[in-house]
């Protein structure tokens, strides 16, 4: 497939995406979203990919959605066709389920759309100069991401609410300490320490990583007690497993395990 908004990569065990719209900070258009949903699809698929790491290209990670092709869409009212909203709720829900790891590469300015994606990502490394913030209430919009239901279960509500009713900028480094920046490197760096991330996390199982990433997005929602019982429920059902049987056979005869997935 040809791409006009993004740039896709795979690197070993890691595919890589990029937003390619610098000249419009890659703000989110329908085009943007059709390309990253078809490249979504081909990296679930692929078994050789363990994780997928999501960037930009230029000064930006992504300043959000395009405000001229939303205001476009909303002044036609589309006459029963998708809009862009219509499009960005595709790729939320894509995101938000996805199975494999995520790891968001905040190469520049993050804001709104943009935090919103970097919010679906399990890990997020951020360069020194990256800024991040909400900044919706700049533009008299409201976060249809999960940018008021997300951010405040991820840093606090309080500083949450900082965010979206100020629409300030933090710095990688406020963030970090807010723990929604795992963590922050110089810029010429950033692709290499997140690589790494992306390497150790390859190393696993693949259903683990799976299961894993399901049992924290369903326990969060459920009573403690509840998701107590999932887990080990889980667990049992994990012990039919090829990887569980394979993960403890290399640990007794101490020797790298060969995970299948299965």
């Amino acid at each position: 497939m040809t791409y006009q908004a993004i740039l896709y990569e795979k690197r070993q065990q890691t595919a890589w995406i990029y937003f390619n719209r610098p000249e419009d900070m890659n703000s989110i258009s329908k085009t943007m979203v059709s390309e990253i949903l078809h490249t979504l699809q081909e990296v679930e698929q692929d078994e050789e990919i363990r994780v997928l790491v999501l960037s930009g290209k230029g000064k930006a990670f992504c300043a959000g959605a395009d405000l001229k092709e939303l205001l476009a869409d909303v002044s036609r009212q589309q006459n029963g066709q998708a809009g862009l909203l219509d499009f960005a709720e595709k790729l939320f829900e894509r995101l938000n389920h996805f199975p494999k790891p995520i790891i968001a590469a905040l190469n520049g300015i993050t804001l709104a759309g943009g935090l919103e994606i970097a919010m679906t990502a399990d890990i997020v490394v951020a360069a020194e100069s990256a800024k991040l913030g909400d900044s919706h209430a700049n533009f008299g919009v409201l976060p249809g991401g999960g940018g008021a239901v997300r951010l405040p279960r991820k840093i606090g509500v309080n500083r949450a609410k900082y965010l979206l009713l100020t629409g300030e900028f933090l710095t990688a480094q406020e963030m970090k300490a807010y723990g929604f920046v795992h963590e922050v490197t110089p810029a010429d760096e950033l692709e290499r320490a997140v690589q790494k991330v992306a390497d150790k996390i390859s190393e696993k199982s693949p259903l683990v990583l799976k299961e894993m990433k399901r049992l924290v997005r369903d326990g969060l929602e459920m009573p403690l007690d509840l998701a107590m019982r999932q887990e080990l429920l889980t667990l049992k059902n994990h012990t039919r497993s090829h990887d569980f049987h394979e993960g403890l056979s290399a640990f007794t005869e101490k020797r790298t395990p060969i995970f299948k997935g299965y």
